[in-house]
């Protein structure tokens, strides 16, 4: 993949997300920043956007979004890595999904 096609990718990323971002948080703010992990000020601002706007932003060069799942225990438990049982699967990801959820309160 050339350093080209790269940069068109992340574009179109981008656009994805902020996309996918402003019609939930204009569904349901209070479920779009918990399960975006962003606060209500960005949501806010977010939701206000027009699509002029979001195409501008969605042309940087950097990824807009990011992992919450940033560390090795969430993604072991959300991968079921290093778990021998099938039926600890769905303990395994409400665990990591507690683990991701706390953080948000970091970002509140």
């Amino acid at each position: 993949m050339t350093n080209e096609q790269l940069l068109a990718e992340i574009r179109e990323a981008n656009l994805t997300y902020l996309m996918l971002a402003q019609s939930l948080i204009r569904q349901d703010k209070a479920e779009a920043v918990f399960r975006l992990g962003m606060s209500e000020e960005s949501a806010d601002i977010l939701a206000t956007l027009s699509s002029a706007q979001i195409l501008k932003l969605a042309s940087r060069n950097t990824l807009l979004c990011s992992f919450r799942a940033d560390d090795e225990l969430v993604w072991s438990l959300l991968t079921s890595h290093n778990t021998p049982r099938k039926a600890s699967e769905a303990t395994n990801t409400l665990h990591a999904n507690i683990l991701m959820a706390s953080r948000i309160s970091e970002v509140l």
